[in-house]
């Protein structure tokens, strides 16, 4: 039997409480968003090559707080560092608006989805910045065919020993934050059949899926090293699991999740990724120990998700049992809600979820839209509605 709770010898323990003592109060964890979106000629409803001016106009407005994607045909926000989720929407709001009225100065639109429903790769331009490519030069199609879209949420955990522990405790959840984000069901002018096709596109990168377990944060770094020595990566920056630890900022990053296509799901899902990263850093700190969900076991449930989204059964890890996929996201609702009640978002978030268990998360709202109309451009229209709904 695996003993997967902190070692406590009295000198661990008083240097587990000093490293605890640097943490932020529980009661005020903070928070950040990005998003990545798509830039859209309203004529054809293709993505458009447009970012360069784009960028160059909401900069004026936004600052850096926008930036370049891979392709030309994408562009990035990130919200400042966030204490409650109504000020995080107050920036997504201020953020999709100012690339929405950026994009519209040169006769664009901008979809907030996981994917689009027909734009090709090949017509598809890599921004011409050293980062990007470096990228295909070293990855080649894969990079060439990245025009797939994602929501990265950060959360404040800047003690990197705690983290990696939290990491451990959090990893079995992640697959119910991507059936309720799923929103890439059409890839090339085909539905895939999947929810979240992106997350499949995304998992060819040798350096995605989810984590495994680390004892400790000495393990963790000497995989790093390991990677750089063997030059698979260039630098620890180049770790693309679906949750890891931010090289940039002392957070724990969750980049699981598909772009949301509305403010309110994006809002939403912050705050299950925050809630959750708070209640088993509080397992952390009570020495409680995690689940040791195999690896090959968690792959599975990722592409389940990604398969499936909300309409079929997932993997529960912890029972190792297929569950209907409702049933799973209230299970993780439930786990989590001493903590969103302690943040106050108890309400906001469930009355979302339960929207999305109504309505469909956004990949099967598009499909919707699609068996109503057969045109993937009346899909590209709907999206880009979504997008701005939240929007007052």
């Amino acid at each position: 039997m695996v003993d997967t709770s902190l070692p406590r010898t009295m000198q661990n323990v008083t240097t587990f409480l000093q490293e605890a003592s640097c943490m932020p109060s529980p009661e005020h964890f903070s928070f950040g968003v990005e998003e990545e979106y798509q830039i859209i000629d309203p004529l054809t409803r293709d993505m458009s090559s447009q970012a360069e001016p784009v960028i160059q106009e909401a900069k004026k407005i936004l600052g850096n707080d926008v930036q370049f994607e891979i392709h030309l045909s994408q562009i990035e926000i990130a919200t400042p560092i966030c204490s409650t989720l109504n000020e995080a929407k107050q920036h997504l709001v201020r953020l999709r608006k100012g690339v929405i009225d950026a994009a519209s100065r040169f006769d664009c639109r901008i979809a907030s989805s996981g994917s689009h429903p027909f734009s090709h790769w090949s017509r598809q331009m890599i921004t011409p910045q050293e980062r990007y490519l470096a990228l295909e030069r070293d990855f080649q199609q894969i990079a060439r065919e990245q025009s797939i879209l994602g929501c990265h949420i950060h959360v404040g955990i800047p003690n990197r020993r705690i983290g990696i522990q939290v990491m451990n405790h959090a990893r079995i959840w992640l697959a119910s934050l991507l059936a309720i984000s799923a929103s890439s069901p059409f890839w090339w002018g085909t539905d895939t059949g999947y929810d979240s096709f992106r997350s499949t596109q995304w998992s060819r990168w040798p350096q995605s899926g989810p984590p495994q377990i680390f004892s400790s944060l000495e393990e963790y770094e000497s995989l790093l090293q390991s990677l750089v020595k063997t030059n698979c990566i260039t630098d620890p920056t180049k770790i693309y699991w679906d949750m890891r630890l931010s090289e940039r900022f002392p957070t724990i990053e969750i980049r699981v999740a598909d772009v949301c296509l509305t403010i309110n799901e994006a809002i939403m899902l912050a705050g299950m990724a925050r809630a959750l990263l708070h209640t088993c850093y509080q397992k952390v700190l009570n020495n409680e120990p995690f689940f040791p969900a195999r690896q090959e076991l968690l792959r599975v449930a990722h592409w389940r998700a990604a398969r499936y989204g909300l309409d079929a059964e997932l993997v529960d890890l912890e029972t190792e049992e297929a569950v209907p996929a409702y049933q799973l996201v209230e299970k993780l609702l439930a786990r989590i809600r001493p903590s969103l009640e302690l943040f106050g978002d108890w309400d906001a978030v469930t009355r979302q979820v339960e929207k999305v268990l109504r309505e469909g998360n956004g990949a099967k709202r598009q499909r919707r839209v699609y068996q109503r109309n057969h045109h993937l451009e009346a899909v590209v229209d709907y999206i880009i509605e979504q997008t701005a709904i939240d929007i007052v």
